[in-house]
């Protein structure tokens, strides 16, 4: 089953998930409709009922949510978990004093704040996530997003934008209820985002070499949020930091396979699979790892592609969508697309060596199965 950003059961990502261990995958589905219930409520912190309908708009449509299932899995990986305390001091489970009152039991007490903490790690991932969107579509002129019409088609370039800096807002505030090194990572990766979607504004320079551009560009729009959203789980329940460095370096490597696949995605997948227009990053001008292995190439078809993608009237017109679509088909670009991002797999699942063996490491394996078999 392919993944579909279009209005889905909540869960979809997790769904496509097979690991053998329907415990953990049914803790990380309530984790992950907690977090839903959590953006909702701080969207409606907003009060005024305008930002909160806009800030709120992609919360609840549907979509991968994989920012909120690595958080939720990170948090798997620490001493803190939530699952592993009682939620309440009960004599029957942790004993009873002599004056028939229930025991002291420390883990008792910080059991709810446990469980708000991973929520609200999962939640602040998808927080600057969604504003990264929002900012994407004003950029890349996007109509559509998880099958419903973007913030800037529906109010506006710069109403998104300012929903996007609400929510970052919100993102940082979350932050700093949860402590110094959220703080840090998430002021971090928010640098790192911004500054690739500069990077990917501005383009590569004369002395760029466009594939070095292309991964920088990558690395911060997209893998740093996936490392961060596993860094922000692992953290908040205490994991070594041999295993947070481990689980950032393994987001890392499947954030830019994801984006790999999300390239090919846009040139092979239908709207209805994928919750956009199909071809929108190709008919604007968007230079994906496709179209830039396709460019590199040395054969007829690469200067062909490389004429029709500068034509002006290619994207008004959308005549020169399905040629360009079969021409890097004809010259090889997808399938060495698929070659790298498979090598980014590999890479990512190397990292996976400094995990325990465990469930929660089964998922993450699972996941690379999922990016590698989306575009199939």
């Amino acid at each position: 089953m392919v993944a579909s950003a279009r209005t889905e059961p909540r869960g979809s990502m997790a769904m496509e998930l097979t690991i053998g261990d329907p415990t953990l995958m049914a803790r990380l589905e309530r984790g992950m409709d907690a977090s839903e219930e959590r953006l909702r409520a701080l969207a409606a912190e907003a009060r005024d009922p305008y930002v909160a309908e806009v800030a709120g708009h992609l919360f609840g449509r549907g979509g991968k949510r994989l920012r909120p299932l690595l958080a939720l899995v990170g948090a798997e990986f620490g001493e803190r978990r939530p699952e592993r305390r009682p939620a309440a001091a009960d004599p029957s489970a942790a004993g009873a004093s002599a004056t028939g009152t229930a025991a002291a039991d420390p883990s008792a007490t910080d059991a709810p704040a446990a469980v708000d903490a991973t929520v609200d790690a999962a939640a602040l991932a998808e927080l600057v996530h969604v504003a990264s969107l929002f900012h994407d579509d004003v950029m890349d002129q996007g109509l559509t997003r998880r099958g419903v019409p973007s913030v800037n088609a529906r109010w506006g370039n710069t109403t998104a934008v300012l929903a996007g800096n609400w929510l970052l807002s919100k993102a940082a505030q979350l932050a700093a209820e949860l402590g110094p090194e959220t703080i840090r990572l998430q002021s971090k990766v928010t640098n790192r985002l911004i500054m690739g979607q500069i990077r990917e504004l501005v383009g590569p320079s004369d002395d760029d070499d466009p594939l070095s551009h292309y991964f920088t560009v990558v690395a911060g729009k997209t893998a740093a949020l996936i490392a961060m959203a596993l860094q922000l789980g692992a953290v908040r329940t205490g994991a070594p930091d041999r295993v947070v460095q481990a689980l950032a370096e393994y987001g890392e490597h499947l954030g830019i396979a994801f984006q790999i696949s999300d390239d090919i995605l846009d040139v092979t997948s239908t709207s209805e699979v994928s919750g956009k227009e199909q071809g929108k990053d190709l008919a604007i001008g968007v230079a994906s790892l496709p179209v830039l292995l396709a460019l590199a190439d040395e054969r007829p078809e690469a200067g062909e592609l490389r004429a029709l993608l500068t034509a002006a009237t290619t994207a008004a017109e959308g005549t020169g969508l399905p040629k360009a679509v079969a021409l890097l088909h004809r010259c090889g670009a997808l399938a060495e697309a698929r070659t790298v991002l498979h090598a980014r797999l590999l890479r990512a699942r190397t990292a996976l060596n400094g995990l325990p063996d465990g469930p929660a490491t089964q998922v993450l394996h699972a996941l690379c199965d999922f990016v590698a078999r989306r575009d199939h």
